[in-house]
C-alpha cells in the first residue's frame, strides 16, 4: 500500500509525469531507460521500478525527489499536506517523512496516532446527504456541453440500475473532470492564480488540457468552490478512475461493488451541487 500510494505521487499527485517524464525521474535513481513504442502503462512502469529500488538507498532518495521543496515554491503548503497524507501509509513501515525546511529528512516512529484523527467524515455519512437541487444549467458552461452532463448523468443511473459499476466510475471521474475544466475555460484568472495551480518548466500555469483531475480539485477546493469533505472524496473517485487500464486493475485485483459505485456518483452529484452554489464567488472577485 506504501508502494501504491508512491507511485501515485510521482505518477500525478505530485505533478502529472508522462511516460518520457517518468524515464527521466527514474534515470536520477540509476536507471537507464528509454521512452518509445511498446512502453507500457505508466502505473506498470513506476510500480516494476519501484519494486527494484525497494529496500535500498535508492528508495530514500526517491522519496526524497519526490518532495524536494524545490518543485513547491510557493506551494509549500501543498507539499507539507501530501507529506502528511503519505505518513499515514509510511507509519505502517514504522517511519515518517518530515520536511525541515528545504531539507527532506526521515525519522522512526513506533505509533500510528494520526491515523486516530477523526476523519472529516466517513462514507456512509456522505451517501446518506441528499442534493436534490441540482443544476446544471447554474454552472453557467456551454450548453453543448451541459447537454452531454445531463446525458450523462442519465447514463450513469442506468448503469447503477443494471450494476455496470465500473462503468459508473469511469463516467463519474471522466464528467467531474469535464465539468471542473468547463469552470476553469469560464473563470481562467481564479483557477490560474491559486497556489496549487499547476505549473510549467517555464514557472507558467499550464494550458487547461494539460490538467488533470488532481489539480482542478486541488484548485477548486483552494479558491473555494469545493469544500473539504467533497475534496476527499473526488480524490477517491480519482484514484477509482485510474483502474481504467486493463493491467492496473488487473494487478491491484481491483472489482468495484455497488457500494464503490453509488460513493463515486455521490461524489459528482455533491460537486455539481457546490459548484452551483459556490460559483457566484468567482463572478464577485
Amino acid at each position: 500500500k506504501t508502494l501504491e500510494k508512491l507511485r501515485n505521487l510521482i505518477n500525478e499527485e505530485t505533478e502529472y509525469r508522462s511516460g518520457s517524464n517518468l524515464v527521466e525521474f527514474f534515470k536520477e535513481l540509476g536507471f537507464n531507460d528509454s521512452y518509445g513504442q511498446g512502453f507500457p502503462s505508466r502505473w506498470i512502469y513506476t510500480d516494476e521500478r519501484l519494486n527494484k529500488i525497494n529496500g535500498t538507498p535508492e528508495l530514500d532518495k526517491c522519496i526524497r525527489l519526490v518532495f524536494n521543496p524545490i518543485n513547491f515554491v510557493s506551494r509549500i503548503d501543498i507539499l507539507d499536506s501530501l507529506i502528511k497524507d503519505f505518513n499515514l501509509y509510511l507509519a505502517f513501515n514504522n517511519w515518517k517523512v518530515v520536511r525541515k525546511s528545504k531539507e527532506i529528512t526521515f525519522e522512526r516512529t513506533d505509533n500510528i496516532e494520526a491515523l486516530n484523527e477523526k476523519p472529516i467524515e466517513n462514507q456512509d455519512e456522505f451517501l446518506k446527504k441528499e442534493f436534490d437541487q441540482i443544476n446544471i444549467e447554474s454552472l453557467e458552461i456551454d450548453p453543448i456541453i451541459s447537454k452531454i452532463i445531463y446525458d450523462r448523468l442519465e447514463e450513469i443511473k442506468s448503469c447503477l440500475q443494471g450494476k455496470a459499476n465500473l462503468a459508473v466510475i469511469f463516467l463519474c471521474g471522466s464528467t467531474l473532470e469535464g465539468i471542473l475544466l468547463g469552470c476553469a475555460s469560464k473563470y481562467p484568472r481564479q483557477f490560474n492564480q491559486a497556489k496549487s495551480t499547476p505549473k510549467s518548466k517555464e514557472d507558467k500555469p499550464k494550458q487547461f488540457h494539460e490538467w488533470s483531475l488532481i489539480h482542478f480539485i486541488d484548485v477548486a477546493y483552494e479558491i473555494g468552490i469545493l469544500y473539504e469533505d467533497v475534496k476527499k472524496f473526488s480524490h477517491s473517485l480519482r484514484d477509482f478512475r485510474n483502474y481504467i487500464h486493463p493491467y492496473e486493475q488487473l494487478s491491484r485485483n481491483f472489482h468495484p461493488n455497488e457500494h464503490t459505485a453509488k460513493l463515486c456518483f455521490q461524489v459528482l452529484r455533491a460537486a455539481i451541487y457546490e459548484l452551483s452554489i459556490n460559483l457566484k464567488k468567482l463572478k464577485e472577485n
